[in-house]
C-alpha cells in the first residue's frame, strides 16, 4: 500500500483556513463530503471529533492524522489538507500542524484502517517529504508529487 494510490486530486485541499482543532476537522469533513464520497459532513465531523477527544492525532513535526471509520465505505480514503499558518492541534512537540492526512476507513475493516495509519506514519518520516508537500503550489502539484513519491 502506498500513499499515491490512496489519494485522489479531489481529496487534496491545499488552502484550508486557519482556525482551531474542531474548525479544521469540520472543514475537512465538509470538503470530503462535498466530493460525493460521503453523504453527511456533520456525522463525519462527529466521528472525527469523538476520536480527537481520546487524544490528539497530531504526531509531531507539523503533521496530524485525524481518522475514523465509516460503515458505508467500501475502501479507505486519505484526504490531504494544508493550513499555511498552522493550527494548534495539541501536538506533543508543541508545533502547530500544517499538514492533515485525514483517514476514513470502512467500519468493517479494522486491518485496513491500521494498515493505512501505519503506512502514513512511516511515509511522513521520510527525509524531505513534509517540506516538499508544503512547497507544492496547488492541489494538482501536490497530487502529482504524491503519485511520484508516494
Amino acid at each position: 500500500m502506498d500513499l499515491g494510490t490512496l489519494t485522489r486530486p479531489e481529496l487534496i485541499f491545499p488552502d484550508l483556513p486557519a482556525g482551531d482543532r474542531p474548525g479544521v476537522l469540520r472543514e475537512l469533513a465538509e470538503r470530503v463530503a462535498g466530493t460525493g464520497r460521503l453523504g453527511n459532513p456533520a456525522a463525519l465531523f462527529d466521528k472525527l471529533w469523538e476520536r480527537e477527544q481520546l487524544g490528539s492525532t497530531a504526531i509531531g513535526g507539523g503533521i496530524a492524522i485525524p481518522h475514523c471509520k465509516v460503515d458505508s465505505l467500501e475502501h479507505g480514503i486519505v484526504a490531504l489538507g494544508r493550513v499555511a499558518a498552522g493550527v494548534d492541534f495539541g501536538a506533543a512537540d508543541g508545533q502547530p500542524v500544517r499538514l492533515f492526512f485525514l483517514v476514513i476507513s470502512p467500519g468493517r475493516s479494522p486491518a485496513e484502517h491500521l494498515q493505512i495509519l501505519a503506512t502514513l506514519s512511516r511515509w511522513v518520516r521520510g527525509p524531505g517529504r513534509v517540506q516538499a508537500l508544503l512547497d507544492q503550489p496547488d492541489a494538482q502539484a501536490l497530487h502529482a508529487w504524491l503519485q511520484k513519491e508516494g
